[in-house]
């Protein structure tokens, strides 16, 4: 072999190894693209430091939303009580797009095709559930209370939509639901110390804030305060001491009204007695806090003005009452003198009714005077019964939840200030 022989053979050589390694880092440099365009077309939940504002604790996939009704299937069931009064449902949409992140507390709004539960005809009906998770970009959580007939009013039916739910729907039904929405939410404008307050199945939407805030990594101080009458009735209650003992920043206050006798205090709970203002003035620093607030009737009736007579500014303060019996807005403007006759005009229906002022709202009163008008939740927050005001004012007796179309009001929450018209 001559020596210019032998030079060419290493030129080769060298060459082949030169081309191997360029070949090498164009396809390593090829996955990384790859790798971080994945990364950035994926649904992912973003960590915030500290108090970080809202836009980094929802999904990336919170532009996106839905009009109408859409399909979704049951993707599991899971009881989450002692009593097993309360179920959870996770919803996955059929489509399989991603979901549109939520604010937290916010609710979604279910249409079903339940029976009567006197004819046993069929009945379609419209009903709203709190979100009880975080937002997560395939699916949405809610747990549902079985509601019975009231013990000291046995003829009265037990809840339809509830039963519905923990009787009926299992996993793989499909279900009509409309996007999340709702006022009562976590508002991080002034991200201040927070008070949350649940009674009973109140407690979901303070979940849905609570795992929020705790993942997302913000440093808020977190007090909840979740009143039950013992410990068969709590919701998640590991899940609930577990986040207890992990972050600091949460205080968990479980609070029985009536526990049993092999309950103990300051063991399986930290309160004997119902959640009110005394119990808030003994327990927390004086300091400035926002408060979260849901539950029944009676909760909401003392404890919403309780906080604003011990000093808390109605601006910190927010509120949610579950079921059709809702809070009475406190600002109210002036009513009708009791001698002025007012006369409701329902264009449609051909009926002209003088407005009987014990009437709790326009919905009932439609409803008494046999006039059929669409409902869903009678709590200002599905729209089922949003109607066109044709002519006249009306006034409502909490903020509506819905949103409403200009020119448009609901029955369910609202009475006249004087003469009205209604395309009812």
């Amino acid at each position: 072999m001559t020596v210019g022989m032998l030079a060419l053979i290493i030129i080769a050589i060298l060459l082949l190894q030169l081309a191997i390694l360029a070949l090498t880092g164009l396809y390593r440099r090829r996955c990384q693209y790859r790798d971080i365009d994945r990364r950035a077309n994926e649904p992912q939940t973003l960590k915030a430091q500290g108090s970080a504002p809202f836009s980094t604790v929802v999904t990336k996939a919170s532009s996106a939303s839905w009009e109408g009704f859409r399909e979704f299937r049951v993707q599991r069931r899971e009881l989450e009580n002692k009593d097993t009064s309360v179920c959870s449902f996770y919803l996955v949409p059929i489509d399989g797009q991603p979901l549109p992140g939520f604010r937290p507390g916010q609710f979604l709004t279910f249409r079903l095709a339940t029976k009567d539960p006197v004819t046993h005809q069929p009945k379609t009906v419209v009903r709203c559930y709190s979100l009880s998770d975080r937002p997560q970009p395939n699916y949405y959580r809610i747990s549902i209370k079985r509601m019975a007939a009231p013990t000291v009013q046995p003829e009265v039916p037990p809840g339809l939509s509830s039963n519905f739910f923990h009787d009926h729907v299992r996993e793989g039904n499909i279900l009509e639901v409309k996007a999340p929405s709702g006022h009562f939410h976590l508002t991080e404008d002034e991200p201040l110390p927070m008070v949350l307050i649940g009674g009973g199945i109140g407690i979901t939407p303070m979940l849905s804030i609570i795992n929020t805030l705790l993942e997302s990594g913000s440093q808020r101080e977190i007090w909840l305060y979740y009143g039950v009458h013992n410990g068969t009735e709590v919701i998640m209650k590991r899940h609930l001491q577990q986040l207890d003992d992990e972050y600091e920043n949460f205080h968990l206050h479980l609070c029985y009204s009536a526990p049993d006798g092999k309950e103990t205090e300051g063991v399986d709970y930290q309160h004997r007695g119902r959640v009110d203002i005394a119990l808030l003035r003994n327990t927390l620093k004086p300091m400035r806090y926002q408060f979260y607030v849901c539950g029944p009737k009676t909760m909401m009736e003392s404890l919403v003005p309780g906080l604003e007579a011990w000093g808390v500014d109605a601006r910190d303060i927010y509120y949610e009452s579950f079921g059709p019996a809702t809070l009475v807005r406190r600002e109210k403007t002036k009513s009708m003198p009791a001698e002025q006759a007012v006369t409701v005009t329902f264009r449609k229906s051909g009926k002209c009714v003088s407005w009987d002022p014990s009437t709790n709202s326009l919905l009932d009163f439609a409803e008494e005077n046999n006039i059929a008008v669409e409902s869903g939740c009678r709590a200002g927050s599905c729209g089922c019964c949003q109607t066109t005001l044709e002519s006249g004012e009306i006034e409502y007796n909490q903020q509506p939840d819905a949103e409403i179309e200009p020119g448009q009001c609901l029955l369910c929450i609202s009475t006249p200030k004087g003469d009205l018209t209604l395309a009812a």
